[in-house]
């Protein structure tokens, strides 16, 4: 079966558009210059006393991180327990302003995914036990 020449137009037309669709590196970066994150895409509602925080205000709350992680103007600090795995990634709002709860994850101890607030809860609970 042979293509006629309008449905050869439409194939190569379709292509060319599909080629234009990549993405494309931004000049000057791999730099190790670490961006803002985009805003959550989760919901945040129990994490009033996490997100936007700084380091400072999480380590009241939770005790001194098992992990502190900083590259560039970024910082990931990890509290730990029994219960859970609480990673909060602060990025500074501005150039020079001190770096703020931007993204949290939670799992449990084995790898799986928990409730990011609940973890939070339950290492607030910790440090309250201590």
């Amino acid at each position: 079966m042979t293509f006629s020449i309008r449905r050869r137009s439409a194939v190569l037309g379709l292509a060319l558009l599909a080629a234009g669709c990549t993405a494309v590196p931004k000049a000057g970066g791999g730099g190790g210059d670490v961006g803002q994150p985009a805003p959550p895409t989760f919901s945040t509602a129990g994490l009033e006393n996490v997100m936007g925080k700084t380091a400072h205000i999480l380590e009241a709350q939770f005790g001194e991180p098992d992990l502190d992680i900083r590259e560039g103007a970024a910082r990931k600090l990890q509290f730990a327990s029994q219960v859970c795995v609480l990673d909060a990634y602060l990025y500074p709002p501005e150039r020079g302003e001190e770096p703020v709860v931007r993204y949290v994850d939670a799992r449990l101890p084995d790898g799986r995914d928990v409730d990011r607030a609940s973890c939070a809860a339950a290492l607030t609970r910790r440090q309250e036990a201590r």
